[in-house]
């Protein structure tokens, strides 16, 4: 019986496929009689209007594309490969609203169950919920386990019982090892990259490890009564402390904590205390010991203290005894209880990328706790039948990463909608110069829209009309590179006529940064690029009084900085320098949303630097914080510089690769298809698209 049932429902689903199949071959047709053999004028027309429009999208010529797409679809009304490449242009311009329409459009002509449909209707959905570029756990869906790096691989030992986890810029991640005396660097595919030992006598017992400002890292020994420093390759430098109940000293160090000063805070399990070091080592109190609080109200000490997070002149510190987590300011004082009950044996405190949550390991459970209410929302929970979480880790491409110490694996927790939807590939452009040498340039991105980090050769498969193509090769990834580009925008109103001297101190500490300057602009009633052919000059940063205007232009002006950095680095920002109001006429030709998708879908930061006594308006903080930019406050304390240097870790998702085509050309004038397929782990994307070769 179970066999007939199997055959009668492989009868419906070869039916389902036929049918399918039908339907889009269909599709194909039809594209193929548009895109060449028809001998119809208007699809002649058409087809010549596609060539320019694919030629302009392909050297960043949006707005071109877009008048050429449109005269092509008057020829051909109705064409989906037309307003497929319509809606491209239109997301590159930054007219999201536009595009869909355009995709839902060529969805219908396709036809429903073509996979060009299916395509279309999975990037129509995924551009609708688009949220934050940086990793958040801030809404309702939970995290399921999709993966783990385990410590053993066919009886191969690769690491032993781990504890902490450090995410990395990259994608991988620092595994400490505890049992095995190491940390292991892992990238994203779960292939152990680097293995440090520690100083030629090793480690004795890593427990945590946590990094500084200046790139340094710090690794508690337990059993060593230590904290060891390395740089920031993981090379072994100095100690910290040694065995004893004295100040500095340790019984059993565990887990560490940076704050943004540097200071360095150490867990001192045995001894039942915290103790504060500056970032070089040298030690400055202990606290935790048995106490009236600020509010009056006795506190009884730690017992077991675990879990440590530091933030904005507050430290939070986890007991497993009690179950709380207490709080305290940065000289040590106890101020009160975080979290009083529904803890069952927290371990590690980590602060999320927003500031505003700490990541709980409790258990086998991942706990996150808002450091404003107190409120506690469980993420998920690890089902293995061996689980004791000692650390969790949001890594940049979302996930979350929990050392699971008896299980001797680190398991990967995935957004449950995530795992649904797989991964947001888009090919943004292809280069045919060189043909039958193609090069493919490609983003990769979760379902809302976060850069996928950490990819290499083996996530990739590029097709030719279903077949793999010859010689691919891995070119390039935004992720690694260590060079920026930006652009400067100056507002020109009359605010800013009294701070010229302040605009000059602007411009010279984002030149310190060590980014190339790819164009200075001006925003006044007309926007301009001012010459900075020999250098930025004063007079170019400061221009003259008449160029000052109430009529000035923010709009238009950005638009004009952010296009010049489309054909440069992947990692680029635009710098506004302004008194941080933008005017009546801030938004008269883009609005702030299509602003905002502008930068965001051509991979631009938006950072704005503010003179004066100013400060940033909303619109601008809307912008620095959908491109994942910063407000900075010209003469705050740690200066401009840093703040726009950190540019270097911004997440990039962008991807090069190249291959050889073994497509006939037409002489030049043959549309050619590409397809880009990404795998990472258990989940997948995919994109097509095509270009024309040059013309014979």
């Amino acid at each position: 019986m179970k066999r007939v049932k199997y055959l009668r429902s492989f009868g419906y689903f070869s039916l389902f496929i036929a049918f399918f199949v039908c339907v889009t071959f269909s599709a194909v047709a039809q594209q193929s009689d548009f895109t060449a053999g028809n001998a119809d004028l208007n699809a002649r027309y058409a087809r010549e209007e596609f060539r320019i429009g694919v030629q302009a999208y392909n050297r960043f010529a949006f707005n071109e594309a877009i008048l050429s797409f449109e005269r092509a679809l008057s020829f051909r009304p109705g064409e989906p490969l037309l307003l497929d490449w319509l809606g491209r242009a239109y997301y590159r311009s930054g007219l999201e609203e536009a595009a869909i329409r355009q995709w839902r459009a060529a969805s219908g002509s396709y036809g429903p169950l073509s996979m060009d449909a299916i395509l279309l209707n999975s990037r129509v959905e995924t551009v609708q919920n688009r949220r934050n570029l940086l990793p958040i756990a801030d809404d309702d869906t939970r995290y399921v386990e999709s993966g783990r790096y385990p410590g053993t691989v066919e009886k191969q030992t690769l690491y032993r019982q781990p504890t902490a986890v450090l995410p990395l810029e990259d994608g991988s991640v620092w595994v400490v090892a505890y049992g095995s005396n190491e940390l292991v660097r892992i990238d994203p595919n779960g292939i152990v990259r680097q293995r440090q030992r520690g100083p030629i006598n090793g480690f004795d017992r890593p427990y945590d490890l946590v990094r500084g400002d200046d790139g340094r890292l710090y690794v508690s020994e337990y059993r060593g009564n230590r904290v060891s420093i390395l740089n920031s390759n993981g090379d072994w430098q100095s100690y910290i402390g040694s065995k004893g109940r004295g100040d500095g000293m340790f019984v059993g160090p565990q887990n560490l904590a940076v704050d943004e000063s540097g200071y360095l805070y150490v867990v001192d399990y045995g001894n039942q205390r915290v103790s504060k070091f500056s970032p070089d080592g040298t030690f400055i109190f202990s606290f935790g010991k048995k106490t009236v609080s600020a509010n009056g109200q006795p506190f009884n000490g730690l017992l077991s203290p675990t879990g440590i997070a530091a933030k904005n002149g507050r430290v939070y510190v986890a007991d497993n005894t009690s179950n709380q987590i207490y709080l305290f300011d940065s000289d040590g004082a106890h101020l009160g209880i975080l979290v009083a009950g529904g803890l069952m044996g927290p371990e590690s405190l980590r602060f999320l990328s927003d500031g505003q949550n700490l990541l709980v390991a409790d258990k086998n459970r991942v706990i996150m706790v808002d450091v404003d209410s107190a409120a506690m929302k469980e993420l998920g929970t690890v089902g293995n039948d061996k689980v004791q979480l000692v650390d969790v880790g949001m890594d940049r491409n979302g996930n979350i990463l929990a050392a699971n110490f008896q299980a001797s694996e680190v398991s990967i927790m995935t957004r449950l909608d995530d795992m649904t939807s797989g991964l947001f590939v888009q090919i943004e452009r292809v280069v045919s110069s060189s043909f039958p040498q193609v090069t493919v340039e490609l983003s990769v991105q979760d379902r809302l829209r976060r850069p996928i980090v950490g990819l290499d050769e083996r996530n990739f498969m590029l097709s030719e009309e279903g077949r793999p193509v010859l010689k691919q090769q891995f070119l390039g990834a935004g992720y690694r590179a260590t060079n920026f580009d930006i652009s400067i925008l100056i507002e020109r109103s009359p605010a800013t006529i009294g701070l010229r001297e302040d605009l000059s101190v602007a411009v010279r500490d984002i030149v310190s940064a060590g980014s190339r300057i790819v164009s200075l602009v001006s925003a006044a009633i007309q926007p301009a690029k001012e010459q900075i052919a020999n250098g930025i000059l004063p007079s170019a940063v400061t221009g003259g009084i008449a160029g000052y205007s109430p009529q000035w232009r923010f709009d238009l002006g950005l638009r004009l900085a952010a296009t010049d950095l489309l054909p440069t680095e992947k990692k680029r920002a635009v710098v506004f320098v302004g008194s941080g109001s933008l005017g009546e006429l801030a938004f008269e030709r883009y609005s702030l949303s299509e602003l905002a998708a502008y930068l965001v879908n051509n991979g631009i930061v938006f950072y704005t630097v503010i003179i004066g006594n100013g400060r940033a308006d909303a619109a601008l903080e809307y912008l620095c914080s959908q491109t994942g930019g910063e407000a900075l406050p010209l003469y705050r304390n740690e200066g401009v510089k840093p703040a726009i240097q950190k540019l270097v870790s911004v997440p990039n998702g962008a991807y090069i690769l190249s291959y050889e085509s073994q497509l006939p050309t037409d002489f030049g004038s043959a549309y050619l298809p590409v397809e880009a397929e990404v795998y990472l782990l258990t989940r997948s994307g995919r994109d097509k698209s095509g270009y024309f070769p040059p013309l014979n």
